[in-house]
């Protein structure tokens, strides 16, 4: 038996290809996701929404970051290694979401201590059931700690 999240949760998603982001954001709306879905189109722009700087100061702290790996400034990667190793951070469910399907991409990518690492179906329909399954578990099955 699942129990759903009593309130929203903050989805940052750390992407550079607008047409992903697109897809992204159609399936949240398609799947009427009441989360709130935040954008951050490089590496550099995602550190500054985490760390509430450089025009991101009211930023809230996500209870989920989407993250790509291939990431203009920061990768996708510096970014993954920055998070884990913020005691700040650390506990913010990561799940890469990338167009890589290479094994050296998933290891490094666990290593750094990724939550979950889920290659981007080509197909828009596949895609949007990705990311619905991606928010139906971190939001309905497991519990996420709640920030403030």
């Amino acid at each position: 038996m699942t129990t759903p999240q009593a309130e929203p949760i903050e989805v940052l998603l750390v992407e550079d290809d607008p047409g992903d982001e697109l897809m992204t954001r159609e399936a949240f709306e398609d799947n009427k996701i009441r989360n709130t879905l935040h954008v951050a189109r490089d590496g550099e722009e995602a550190l500054d929404f985490l760390y509430r700087r450089n025009g991101h100061e009211d930023a809230p702290r996500p209870d989920l970051i989407l993250l790509d790996l291939n990431l203009p400034k920061y990768d996708g990667r510096q970014v993954l290694e920055r998070i884990k190793s913020d005691p700040d951070l650390a506990h913010i469910p990561v799940v890469v979401l990338t167009t890589s399907s290479a094994e050296e991409d998933i290891l490094r990518s666990y290593r750094l201590h990724a939550n979950a690492y889920v290659t981007k179906p080509v197909d828009l329909d596949q895609f949007i059931a990705a990311v619905r399954q991606i928010d139906d578990f971190f939001v309905t099955v497991v519990r996420l700690p709640r920030n403030g």
